[in-house]
């Protein structure tokens, strides 16, 4: 980690300059350099972990007024998927690919990133948030967001931190953070002010962030990729936002979900005739396996209301930041064309070190003796209100049931989208990179450093923004840890890795996945059975085993 701060002086800072600058000449040529560019800026922003139906517009009963407002001002999706875990998610939204695995690695050098596209068209680019790749060795330094298309850069490199103070261990026996640093650019910092939180420090910087763009000389568009971390682990939110939740789910996990599925029905985003899901029980010793607690059986009830009202406090939080991110566009005059997009990486997360691991489990408990919330605890939002962020679909993260895999998914683009519009088309993150090509008028490259880059996975989504219909994927695919999915037309084949059997679901009949039709199918999941199987060749999707 020493030589970080040194890094931009490297033969490979030079190289990639060289490209960009090539690359912008190229897609520059023939443009009349007087003229005004019209073209629109892009504000992309990602939840971390935010469940399907925890937004007002989506159902819950979290405040979002700011999110609301741009779903009120712009177009929500119904049906939008993602790679159910935030690697994954991160690597296809920023590539356009289904992840491919190799070596452990998700980004690679045969794939560019939507940073690299826009700025060879022109762009001025920052990523500020959670990244989630490994930079620190020296193999991995080209994966620094800075050398990955992006001018600037402030965030955490690692999955997760303490919200107060990122440079804070975590306890010994939780092993997810990982060793990867928190940057300015390429410099690590350890040491923070007292009253720092990860949610308004990146607001902060994305509005001054959109303040230099709109005043600086060159008046050419910019990408902000904004990437909170909340409401991700460990549950941290600042006291004001989690007084206003007390008492608030005081009626459990079950009551919320049964309130959700009413609303989503008013809101139009789920079919009238559609079940409420019940939970799946545990089949497996897998680490993603839950039983879900009845609410009249859980021990600390204390702790459990108040799990959920933290997390709703940073999810109220950073709905406020997001207020100050539109606040600014709307000072500097551009938002009009400014393009922004709000999206969560995965659905609710259910996990909970030490669920099995009696000594973890001991350990977690004798560490979190007071209630979630503060600087020195590191709590989940655990299985019941984890499967229930999802309400009204099946299971939660790492699955690729639909609660795993679906996503909020909105976009406010005053100068293009019709406000107040709901789209029941199916979208998918890799759609993303085509999307943003056609809006920057980027060109997808066929080379990057002299190494052969692969073709997009996605689709564009512009005809849906200007609402037309658009093309759609003949088929989509997933895989996390030995689950596995194939969603073609309205047809969807699952297969949980806890009972390793292929469950088949009518999409427009049945999407929340409670009739499972697989035996009166037999050749619909042969036929879905053999696209994936080709897809996972193709991919590097692991065939046995429970593998990332």
């Amino acid at each position: 980690m020493k030589n970080l701060q040194a890094l931009t002086f490297e033969y490979g800072w030079f190289r990639h300059f060289a490209a960009f600058a090539l690359l912008s000449y190229l897609a520059f040529a023939g443009r009349d350099l007087n003229a005004a560019d019209d073209r629109p800026n892009i504000v992309l922003i990602m939840a971390d972990d935010l469940g399907y139906s925890d937004l007002g517009c989506y159902g819950g009963e979290i405040e979002t007024p700011s999110i609301d407002r741009l779903a009120a001002e712009g177009l929500k999706f119904s049906q939008f998927y993602n790679c159910a875990v935030c690697r994954t998610s991160r690597v296809a939204l920023l590539t356009g690919l289904h992840p491919r695995r190799v070596k452990g690695r998700m980004l690679h050098d045969n794939m560019t990133t939507l940073g690299e596209v826009v700025k060879s068209a022109g762009y001025r680019t920052s990523l500020i948030g959670k990244w989630h790749f490994p930079v620190t060795k020296p193999q991995d330094r080209g994966r620094l967001p800075t050398r990955r298309g992006f001018d600037h850069y402030y965030g955490l490199a690692a999955g997760c931190c303490n919200f107060f103070d990122p440079a804070k261990p975590f306890p010994d026996y939780y092993q997810g953070q990982g060793p990867e640093p928190f940057l300015d650019q390429e410099t690590p910092i350890t040491e923070f002010p007292e009253d720092y939180y990860t949610t308004d420090a990146f607001t902060d910087r994305a509005v001054e962030q959109i303040q230099e763009f709109a005043e600086a000389e060159k008046k050419t568009p910019f990408f902000l990729h904004l990437c909170y971390n909340a409401p991700h682990y460990p549950l941290h939110a600042k006291p004001k936002d989690i007084a206003k939740y007390q008492g608030r789910f005081d009626d459990g996990y079950f009551a919320m979900r049964e309130r959700r599925i009413e609303r989503l029905k008013e809101l139009g985003l789920i079919n009238q005739d559609w079940k409420l899901s019940e939970p799946d029980p545990q089949q497996s010793r897998l680490t993603y396996d839950y039983e879900i607690t009845p609410w009249d059986e859980v021990k600390n009830i204390a702790r459990e209301r108040r799990r959920m009202e933290v997390y709703a406090a940073m999810v109220d939080s950073m709905d406020q930041g997001i207020a100050r991110v539109m606040e600014a566009l709307e000072r500097s005059g551009i938002a009009e064309n400014t393009c922004v997009i709000f999206l969560s990486d995965n659905g609710g997360c259910a996990s909970h070190s030490g669920y099995r691991n009696v000594e973890v489990k001991k350990a977690h408990e004798e560490y979190n003796k007071e209630l979630p919330g503060s600087i020195d605890t590191y709590d989940y939002v655990a299985q019941g209100w984890g499967w229930a962020q999802n309400a009204p679909f099946r299971r939660y993260k790492v699955w690729t049931h639909e609660g795993g895999i679906s996503t909020p998914m909105i976009v406010r683009w005053p100068k293009k989208i019709r406000a107040g519009t709901l789209t029941h088309q199916v979208g998918h993150i890799v759609d993303f990179m085509p999307t943003i090509i056609e809006m920057s008028g980027a060109t997808y490259p066929e080379f990057r450093e002299e190494i052969e880059v692969l073709p997009t996975d996605g689709v564009s989504l512009l005809p849906v923004f200007e609402g037309r219909q658009r093309a759609d994927h003949d088929s989509l695919f997933w895989y996390l840890y030995g689950n596995r999915a194939v969603r073609k037309g309205k047809w969807k084949l699952v297969w949980g890795s806890n009972v390793k059997k292929w469950e088949l679901f009518d999409m427009e009949a049945d999407r929340t996945e409670t009739n499972d039709l697989a035996a009166e199918n037999p050749q619909i999941v042969k036929e879905l059975e053999a696209e994936w199987l080709q897809w996972a060749r193709k991919t590097g999707a692991p065939l046995k085993g429970n593998a990332l």
